[in-house]
């Protein structure tokens, strides 16, 4: 059975990074034979869920889920499968971290800034603002980030080992760039479960690709289906 969900054959992202109708179809059967083909020389074990889960919601404001915005897209889909995870994991008394964006006009510019031009007034806080459909509690912990990883130049690590979690369930926006650095970064120090539905991308081929990457390399990609129900049985 083909491991792509229905919800993920659903277009999300931007109407201009969509693929083409006539790509997808191949694309999606090559990147299951590149996904066995890689299986059987070893890689794409599972990690499994451990003891102390704790759930990282990256970027989920109206800067990313726009899709008027410079990088904003469509992205309802992903947001209600995060939903889903925040209910049972709130449940289970599991803990939550949402990160966004520290924007500060008064940062001094990297490198880097020349590869990505953002548009923003001074005054942009409220573009970076969690979206209200995920009822972020006062108790839950928000990371504020100026790079991709939410590690990178944050307390992220010391938050989730005060915590004692030993398994980060990573959820958010994009696939292929804050999901991806946060994916990177946490496997040094923790189990990764990436749940399918509840990431997203602007760009329909680098959500994929960067989703068999994780896969094979990082941690484990199952559907919500399954995260929910783990989270369910701890209750």
């Amino acid at each position: 059975m083909n491991e792509y969900t229905n919800q993920q054959r659903a277009f999300l992202g931007s109407e201009d990074l969509r693929l083409p109708d006539d790509l997808r179809g191949p694309l999606r059967a090559h990147l299951d034979h590149l996904r066995e083909a890689y299986r059987s020389r070893g890689w794409g074990g599972r990690v499994g869920f451990g003891a102390r889960p704790a759930v990282v919601v990256i970027d989920l404001a109206r800067y990313w889920l726009d899709a008027r915005a410079q990088i904003g897209s469509h992205l309802d889909p992903v947001v209600e499968a995060i939903c889903r995870i925040l209910t049972a994991a709130r449940a289970a008394n599991v803990p939550i971290v949402f990160t966004t964006f520290d924007h500060d006009p008064a940062e001094p510019a990297s490198p880097h800034d020349k590869k990505l031009e953002l548009h923003l007034p001074a005054d942009a806080g409220e573009l970076f603002v969690l979206d209200p459909r995920l009822q972020r509690r006062p108790t839950e912990k928000v990371i504020r980030k100026h790079y991709a990883s939410a590690f990178k130049g944050t307390n992220l690590h010391e938050v989730l080992a005060a915590l004692g979690v030993d398994t980060l369930i990573v959820t958010g926006v994009s696939t292929s760039h804050c999901v991806y650095a946060t994916c990177r970064d946490a496997t040094d120090s923790f189990r990764v479960i990436v749940p399918r539905e509840a990431v997203g991308e602007r760009c329909e081929l680098m959500h994929q690709v960067f989703l068999l990457d994780i896969d094979l390399d990082l941690g484990d990609v199952m559907e919500v289906d399954q995260v929910v129900r783990f989270l369910e049985a701890r209750r």
